[in-house]
């Protein structure tokens, strides 16, 4: 674990730069909300998802029901179920672990996993629990730090939230020169782009998943023939 926690960092880098901003961005409208920086501590320990957070936000706002909280967090996080089956093996070899593996499984760390080059003399596994740990105490810091800092301070956080598109695009970018086999980003841009335009910035997201993961699954052969060669 002692080994593989610099590296770890080193590639979390991006994620903290991105994580500071918007879990400060979050720390503040739960601030705005009425609501103490305890709370922004806990909710980030204890829920750690950063659209499902915003969405609590304006929930909490509102006075909703439980129920409405649990199936609204539910439609905006199903995305996750397509991340978890990527990783059931390595996550199954790890553990305890796996676990809070499942459990800190955000788009981020999702990308900074499925990256993950470990280096000589460094447990992979190790490493893939550093970048979780990591990513999480990234978000729960800016968090806090923004309900602190939001109820001292006046601060305008319109625009703050691109800082998730740019982390999105660093990450993108990245694996896209390191992949030697391009067809399943391709996939991906099609799949999200034709979504995109059929069904709107609201409804893309789960329509868009399932045809990257029906188009990986049928083109599964040809794929592993690439990276072969």
């Amino acid at each position: 674990m002692k080994n593989a926690l610099r590296p770890a960092f080193s590639v979390t880098i991006p994620v903290l730069c991105g994580y500071l901003f918007i879990g400060f961005a979050f720390g503040v409208m739960l601030r705005d909300a009425g609501f103490a920086p305890p709370w922004a501590f806990l909710s980030s320990l204890s829920i750690y998802a950063g659209s499902g957070q915003y969405l609590l936000v304006s929930l909490l706002a509102a006075n909703a029901s439980l129920i409405t909280v649990v199936v609204m967090t539910l439609l905006l996080n199903c995305r996750h179920i397509f991340y978890g089956l990527s990783f059931l093996e390595t996550f199954h070899q790890m553990g305890r672990a796996k676990w809070y593996m499942i459990f800190s499984l955000t788009d981020e760390t999702y990308s900074l996993l499925c990256a993950l080059k470990a280096p000589e003399r460094v447990d992979p596994n190790a490493m893939r629990l550093w970048i979780a740990v990591l990513d999480h105490i990234y978000w729960i810091a800016g968090s806090v730090i923004g309900a602190i800092i939001g109820g001292v301070l006046p601060f305008d956080s319109t625009g703050i939230d691109f800082a998730m598109t740019a982390l999105f695009t660093v990450i993108f970018v990245e694996q896209w020169l390191s992949a030697k086999c391009h067809i399943p980003a391709l996939l991906g841009l099609a799949a999200a782009a034709l979504s995109l335009i059929i069904l709107g910035p609201d409804n893309f997201i789960l329509p868009a998943m399932v045809a990257i993961c029906v188009m990986l699954a049928a083109l599964r052969g040809r794929l592993q023939k690439e990276v072969a060669e």
